[in-house]
This record gives structure tokens, C-alpha cells and sequence, in this order.
């Protein structure tokens, strides 16, 4: 499976690192050195659901600062996206695997540029979702609190971040075509009372 990411980056697919190109003659441009001098980072993590009575609810932890967004963190070596969505879950909720049901056809991406003690970063962070009939979350030390929220709630507390709020929108809609989708078993009941 590849996926596109801005050129001129390239997610070499198995080191799980982004590779910026160099020029023709394999010396580094003032452009390429700007390129060598910023770090790549790729992180993955998964929108973590569940259905209640008042409907679905989205799991969305606190950082501090105002800050809240979903369980993620950097893939350690030779550890696939999947593997380390899993395992930040872990350690970030206490949720193990096979507390979650993963959602096989979903996947987003996020990417944005940051400067950390001067220096420029670019992260990518891949985004699964799954589904989990655990309403209890044990938080890790890197986190102050979590909180269970509808689609229009999770909203307003992701709004400080666009693309959070794109890939939310992408999962909700998601779930909701996923709902819409007449299962396998009700077609082929409605197709034998057709005969």
C-alpha cells in the first residue's frame, strides 16, 4: 500500500521515516540543507469510539494547556503504523487491543510543520478508528484528564486545531455511512422474501 505526501517527501515504507530528496548531484542544496537540518517525525494513533444512549461518543485526552486531542505518539524502530496506534492506546488509555475493534477501511493522515527549540520539524500522523465498549480509561503520566464526547462537543474542543477537526469530521462521517449501509445478512433476507 503507498500514500502520497507533499514533494518533494517520501515515506520510505521500511524504515518509517520521510526521506527528502537531494539534488542531482547528491550535494545538498541551501534549500536541501534546510530540508537536512529539519526533523521528520511520523506518529500514529487511533479515534477511539463508542455507542451510547445518547449516541456516539468520541475519546479526546487533555494534555494541559488547553490542549486536547487523540491518543498518538511516534512509531519506535521497525514498528508499523498499526503496532504503534495499538500500543499508544495502551499506554496512553490502558485500552489493550483487544478492547478495540479496528475499523479496517479508515485511515487519515495529518501534517503540519513546528519549530521545537529552534528547530523545524515536520510531522506526519496517521490516524486509525476503532470502536471500544470500555467507557473507564486509565490516563498515562503525559496526560491530565480525558473526556467522552459527542460529535458536536468534540468539535468545539478540537476547534484551536483545523485538521484534528477535519479528521473527526472524516470519522464521523464515516460511522454514519457505515450505519446507512444495509448489512450482508438483511440483503440476502430480502433478497430469498423477493423469490
Amino acid at each position: 500500500m503507498f500514500f502520497l505526501y507533499p514533494a518533494p517527501y517520501v515515506l520510505h515504507p521500511l524504515l518509517c521515516v520521510i526521506i527528502a530528496p537531494m539534488q542531482a548531484n547528491n550535494s545538498p542544496s541551501k534549500e536541501g540543507e534546510d530540508q537536512k537540518r529539519q526533523e521528520k517525525v511520523v506518529s500514529a494513533g487511533i479515534i477511539v469510539f463508542r455507542k451510547t444512549r445518547e449516541g456516539t461518543k468520541f475519546l479526546i485526552l487533555y494534555h494541559g494547556r488547553g490542549y486536547w486531542n487523540f491518543p498518538k505518539g511516534k512509531l519506535e524502530q521497525q514498528e508499523r503504523s498499526w503496532q504503534a496506534a495499538l500500543r499508544e492506546v495502551q499506554e496512553e488509555t490502558g485500552l489493550k487491543a483487544k478492547e478495540l475493534k479496528l475499523l479496517g477501511n479508515f485511515k487519515a493522515f495529518e501534517k503540519f510543520h513546528y519549530n521545537r527549540g529552534g528547530n523545524k520539524i515536520f510531522k506526519v500522523v496517521i490516524l486509525y478508528l476503532a470502536e471500544t465498549h470500555q467507557p473507564r480509561i486509565t490516563i498515562g503520566k503525559e496526560h491530565q484528564g480525558y473526556g467522552w464526547f459527542r460529535f458536536s462537543q468534540a468539535k468545539k474542543i478540537l476547534s484551536k486545531h483545523k485538521d484534528s477537526v477535519k479528521i473527526l469530521e472524516k470519522a464521523s462521517a464515516y460511522l454514519n455511512r457505515q450505519r446507512r449501509k444495509p448489512s450482508n445478512q438483511q440483503q440476502k433476507s430480502s433478497s430469498s422474501e423477493n423469490k
